[in-house]
């Protein structure tokens, strides 16, 4: 599971990481891992899902299904302000299969 390339999704808008999976995809990474922690979790669930279903227009040029493969929870220990706190951890795999549409901007 190493191969995959890892998206880290903060507190950036929900298209920022739309665009990021686009990108890896046209790049020809097809499977990607969104890691999440704590509060951004939600944030990474709605990114899947607008990439599993092609929501929006930059979701256009994801390939023609993205399948979420696998998902895991699991918390870690971060080192914070007042010392070690456990966070939570959502990995979400996914998954690219399909061409990816010819762009048409150029």
């Amino acid at each position: 599971m190493a191969d995959r390339r890892i998206i880290f999704v903060g507190k950036k808008p929900l298209h920022a990481y739309v665009r990021a999976v686009v990108k890896a995809m046209e790049d020809g990474d097809r499977e990607l891992q969104l890691v999440a922690r704590g509060a951004t979790i939600s944030r990474a669930v709605d990114v899947a899902e607008v990439c599993r279903r092609r929501n929006g227009h930059i979701a256009q040029g994801l390939p023609e299904t993205v399948n979420i493969q696998h998902l895991s929870c699991e918390s870690e220990e971060v080192e914070g302000e007042n010392g070690l706190r456990t966070v939570s951890v959502l990995r979400i795999d996914l998954e690219g299969v399909g061409d990816v549409p010819v762009s048409q901007e150029e």
